[in-house]
């Protein structure tokens, strides 16, 4: 039988894939796919916890952030195309174009 702690932890597991993903990768893309993961946890979370207090709450929640992150993944991808354009990289470390 699966209970909310099997939830939780592939949840926690899934959200330290993500960090590490963002903290360690100097590609955009790849760090991007991370931010997605991260909030794909928290989705999780939110659902299963939702699922077992049995509210709609954390439902409405996760169409909220699936929202957003669309709207990330849109502009995340535009700027990595202009910087690729610009720069010919996507290699974090050798962007400055944020810098002062």
């Amino acid at each position: 039988m699966i209970t909310l702690n099997h939830y939780l932890v592939l949840a926690a597991v899934l959200f330290t894939i993500g960090v590490g993903g963002v903290m360690f990768r100097r590609n955009l893309i790849v760090i991007l796919m991370s931010l997605e993961l991260m909030l794909n946890s928290v989705n999780l979370t939110f659902i299963a916890l939702a699922r077992y207090m049995e509210s709609i709450e954390g439902q409405v929640i996760v169409l909220f952030v699936m929202v957003v992150a669309a709207a990330e993944v849109a502009v995340g991808l535009a700027i990595a195309v202009m910087v690729f354009r610009q720069k010919g990289s996507i290699n974090v470390d050798d962007v400055s174009l944020m810098r002062w």
